[in-house]
């Protein structure tokens, strides 16, 4: 992983590089929640970023105007812990760097909330303004990052959105790369500290470009004197207009690629200086390269011979089935540094050989192998033979439906292992969650605050169906003004005079799910002391517990 994260990264600073430039004016919003105590090789991934940070705001232009936003650093349960911690201002790198690092690290993630209050913070709508996303998890408040992306292109003066998926799968990171793409940003994933520290330096310290060099008059010459033509194989017609590129490059003392020169597209022509170089053609995952020995007043024709044909691909959940437009098509062909991912139908043009080719949608996965001679298109259907549930949770049997972002659901094989645990197969948050199976047995486990409960299903290939799991539970509202802190037991105590805890809360009131049965609670005052209430929950009913 950490290799492909490297090789990912550079490849984008190199397609980058020529375009990229700092904003005027930009605001990084960090992503506080709760999760980022999750560890890379070992290190919290909090330390990590705010490491990253700390390296990459040495090098920002001194002209720009940084501010610092973030979510979830104050509360657990909030999806409006949201604040401007530093304001957007110049030289403001010592102070976002002392920010982060005293910053508590436990709530929800309002990604799509936070993105547009920096955008308003930015005055988008009257000034250009950019949001740098730095977010290891998904939107948990019930809002939509690629709808707010449009949004705020549509109505901005010049807004842009860039997103780093920090530790983000490849399917998690198509859920939040959409805000970048719909604002004309751009997504990074970046898997370890390296990749970070790469990412933040294409997005919040990349330098601007050099002024364009005057023109210098040179004497008269052809008007091209390189005119490629680019075939799928030996003796095809050339190709027009197909999206191809053209890598020029100097052509080093042992004759290979040094210096690159420039990238061209399509039907290029050009007019190279008298030299030795070396040509790279590329389309889709193919790609060929030839010397060429450039004389003063010859024209050169080259054709370059790809030795590729094109692969569709359309991967279905089951035979009959719609194409899965979320399915994940990776391709792993002869002479690939690593094999290359797609997302739904795929078109692609592939070196000439045995193709090995994977679709993953949901858990469900297929494989095959394809072989592809050159200047051939084959069409393929791959099935990844799966079937949909969708899992919601009601507070009571017949009663109202649990709507609220904070619902969590763990999928598991049915059948224990041998210690008497389940596989874990995948999991999701909040009401209506879609989960693509293969066949089976399985238990969703569903959560919501202090009440869990196992609801057992089965799924078939090809089979859309509901999972309804009743957690027998209601919910609890404490209001106990001037309190510092709020927590929750079982009234019953344990043989050993204990009592189980349901929670607590570092504010003055408290709202959670809890199963149907009585509780205590204990409201601490500080120097004014401490006071007990008791409440009774019901299912599906709503207790409110004033303690004054």
């Amino acid at each position: 992983m950490k290799a492909f994260s490297r090789t990912f990264l550079a490849s984008i600073v190199m397609l980058t590089a020529a375009s990229a430039h700092a904003a005027d004016r930009a605001i990084i919003v960090l992503d506080a929640s709760g999760s980022m105590w999750g560890q890379i090789d070992g290190k919290p991934k909090l330390e990590i970023a705010r490491e990253a940070l700390r390296s990459v705001l040495k090098t920002v232009p001194a002209d720009t105007e940084l501010g610092l936003m973030a979510y979830g650093h104050r509360e657990k349960s909030s999806c409006s812990d949201i604040e401007l911690v530093v304001p957007p201002a110049v030289a403001s790198a010592s102070a976002i760097t002392a920010a982060a690092d005293g910053m508590k690290f436990l709530g929800k993630t309002p990604l799509t909330a936070a993105v547009k209050q920096a955008a308003e913070d930015l005055k988008y709508t009257e000034e250009k303004a950019t949001v740098i996303l730095i977010t290891d998890g998904l939107e948990t408040c019930n809002a939509d990052p690629c709808a707010l992306g449009k949004e705020l292109k549509q109505s901005g003066v010049d807004f842009t959105a860039h997103v780093v998926g920090f530790g983000l799968t490849a399917d998690e990171g198509k859920q939040v790369a959409c805000l970048a793409e719909n604002t004309g940003g751009k997504y990074i994933q970046a898997s370890d500290a390296k990749g970070l520290e790469e990412a933040l330096a294409q997005t919040v310290a990349a330098p601007a470009p050099a002024p364009a060099p005057a023109p210098v008059a040179e004497p008269a010459k052809p008007e091209f004197n390189f005119v490629p033509e680019l075939v799928m194989a030996q003796g095809g017609d050339p190709l027009k207009d197909a999206g191809n590129a053209w890598e020029i490059y100097k052509a080093a003392a042992d004759g290979s690629k040094g210096e690159r020169l420039t990238t061209e597209y399509n039907n290029y022509k050009g007019s190279l200086e008298a030299g030795d170089y070396v040509i790279r053609a590329t389309l889709g995952e193919a790609g060929v390269e030839q010397p060429l020995k450039v004389e003063a007043g010859q024209v050169y024709k080259p054709t370059f011979v790809l030795n590729a044909g094109t692969l569709v691909i359309r991967p279905r959940p089951s035979e009959g089935d719609d194409i899965d437009t979320g399915a994940t098509v990776v391709f792993d062909f002869p002479g690939a540094d690593h094999p290359a991912t797609y997302y739904g139908q795929t078109k692609v043009v592939l070196p000439a050989g045995e193709q090995k080719v994977k679709v993953t949608i949901g858990q469900g996965e297929a494989s095959e192998t394809i072989q592809l001679a050159a200047g051939q298109t084959v069409e393929k259907d791959i099935v990844a033979g799966v079937g949909r549930v969708v899992v919601n949770a009601l507070y009571a049997q017949g009663g109202e439906k649990v709507d609220a972002s904070g619902l969590d659901v763990k999928i598991f094989k049915a059948r224990k292992k041998i210690d008497g645990t389940r596989e874990q197969v995948t999991f999701g948050f909040g009401p209506d969650g879609k989960f693509d199976l293969p066949a089976g047995d399985y238990v969703a486990v569903v959560r919501m605050d202090q009440a869990e409960v196992e609801q057992p299903f089965n799924i078939r290939v090809g089979e859309a169906g509901d999972v309804t799991a009743v957690l027998d539970a209601g919910v609890l509202a404490i209001d106990a003004p001037g309190a510092k802190e709020i927590r929750v037991y079982s009234a019953k105590k344990d043989i050993q005079g204990n009592r189980k805890e349901f929670g607590y809360a570092y504010d003055q009131k408290h709202q959670t799910t809890l199963p149907t049965g009585e509780y205590a609670v204990e409201v601490d005052r500080g120097d004014a002391g401490k006071k007990d209430g008791t409440a009774r929950v019901n299912a599906g009913e709503r207790t409110e517990l004033k303690i004054d």
